[in-house]
C-alpha cells in the first residue's frame, strides 16, 4: 500500500502560535497543529503556567538545541555542551532529552540501562556526575530496542511531566535536546517553557545545502514562536588529517555553508566543528569526547563554542536583571 499525499502549506504565512489568528488563518489549513493552536493550546492555562513556573523557578538558564534535519550531530552537541558546562564543578547542569522516538542521550552519556526513581518531590534525574543530571524517555523503556509509537498528545503529556514532575533542584543550565524538525515536541517545549524563561536556541547544521535548507525553516520557526536564537553551529565542517594537518571538505559547502547563511539571515555563527572519528567512538562508549581527546581540533572548536554560549547566557541574564 502506497499512500501519496499532496499538501500545499503556505508555511511562510503562519501567523505564529501566540497570534489571535493561530489555527484560524488561511495558512493554517492542512497544518497538523491546526487544532492545537485553534483550541488555544499555544500556551499553558494560568494554573498550569503557575505550576511550571514554581517547579522551574530555580533554573537560571535554559538552552534548546535544535536541528532541521536528523543526523547532523544535534544530540552529540547537546551531550558535549552538558559535559562542557559541567566541567565547572560550581555549576549545576541538567540535560533533558525530549526526542521521544529516538532517545540517544542515555547511550551518549553512559547511562544506558539506568532507571528513573520516584521520590516525595517527584522523579529524580539520573546523574552522570554530582553536578550533571539527565532525564530521558530512554530511562522509562524496558529495553533500548523498544519503539515508542505515540501520537502527539501523548508526547506532549510526557514533555509536560518532565518539566512539572522532575525534581531538578537548583540548576544553572538546563539543556533541552529536541528531535529534528519543527513539530509537536518543539511547540510543546516552547509553550510550556513560556511560563518561565528561555535564553535561546542553538541550531546545528552541516555545510551542505540539503541541511541548510531545513535550518532556514528552523530559524523561521524560532521567529514565529518568538524563541531567541543564540546562534548556529556548523558540524562536520571539514576533516583535518591528524598526520599532515591538511583539511579536506567531506561535505562541500556548495552554497557557502553556515557562514554564508548566517550572514544572509543576520544570525550568529557560533563556530565550526571539524570531523573527528573519535567523536562517534566516545558517544558509543558513553564518554565525553572533550576529556577523551583534549588535543583534537574538534575539542578546541567545541570549547570555543561553549564559551560563547556561556557569555551569551550571562549577558542575557544581565540585561533581564536590568529590565526587572
Amino acid at each position: 500500500l502506497v499512500l501519496v499525499l499532496s499538501l500545499s502549506l503556505p508555511v511562510a504565512d503562519c501567523p505564529g502560535t501566540s497570534s489571535a489568528e493561530a489555527g484560524r488563518a488561511a495558512a493554517c489549513q492542512g497544518c497538523p497543529n491546526q487544532k492545537l493552536c485553534a483550541a488555544g493550546a499555544a500556551a499553558p492555562d494560568p494554573a498550569e503556567a503557575a505550576e511550571l513556573r514554581e517547579r522551574l523557578r530555580s533554573v537560571k538558564h535554559t538552552i534548546l538545541v535544535l536541528s532541521g534535519k536528523g543526523g547532523v550531530g544535534k544530540s552529540t552537541f547537546s551531550a558535549l555542551l552538558a559535559h562542557g558546562l559541567a566541567a565547572d564543578e560550581a555549576k549545576q547542569v541538567a540535560l533533558l532529552d525530549i526526542d521521544i522516538c529516538g532517545p540517544s542521550i542515555p547511550k551518549m552519556m553512559g547511562l544506558e540501562g539506568e532507571q528513573v526513581h520516584q521520590s516525595g518531590s517527584g522523579w529524580s534525574p539520573v546523574y552522570v556526575e554530582e553536578n550533571l543530571g539527565v532525564m530521558s524517555v530512554g530511562f522509562l523503556l524496558s529495553s533500548p530496542d523498544d519503539a515508542v509509537i505515540w501520537r502527539g498528545p501523548k508526547k506532549n503529556g510526557l514533555i509536560k511531566q518532565f518539566l512539572r514532575d522532575v525534581d531538578w533542584g537548583e540548576i544553572d543550565y538546563l539543556i533541552v535536546d529536541t528531535p529534528p524538525g519543527t513539530s509537536d515536541e518543539h511547540l510543546s517545549i516552547v509553550q510550556y517553557l513560556s511560563a518561565t524563561r528561555i535564553d535561546g536556541a542553538v541550531i546545528i547544521t552541516t555545510p551542505q545545502e540539503v541541511s541548510l535548507q531545513d535550518v532556514r525553516k528552523e530559524i523561521n520557526f524560532c521567529h514565529k514562536v518568538k524563541l531567541p536564537i543564540i546562534g548556529v553551529v556548523e558540524n562536520m565542517s571539514g576533516f583535518i588529517c591528524p598526520k599532515c594537518k591538511n583539511e579536506s571538505q567531506i561535505f562541500p559547502p556548495t552554497t557557502g555553508g553556515a557562514e554564508k547563511m548566517c550572514q544572509n539571515l543576520n544570525v550568529s555563527l557560533l563556530g565550526k566543528v571539524p570531523l573527528d572519528p573519535q567523536i562517534a567512538k566516545s558517544c558509543d562508549k558513553g564518554q565525553s569526547f572533550l576529556s577523551e581527546a583534549p588535543e583534537s581540533p574538534a575539542t578546541s572548536s567545541y570549547r570555543n563554542i561553549i564559551q560563547r554560549i556561556k557569555e551569551y547566557c550571562d549577558q542575557h541574564h544581565f540585561h533581564e536583571e536590568k529590565i526587572i
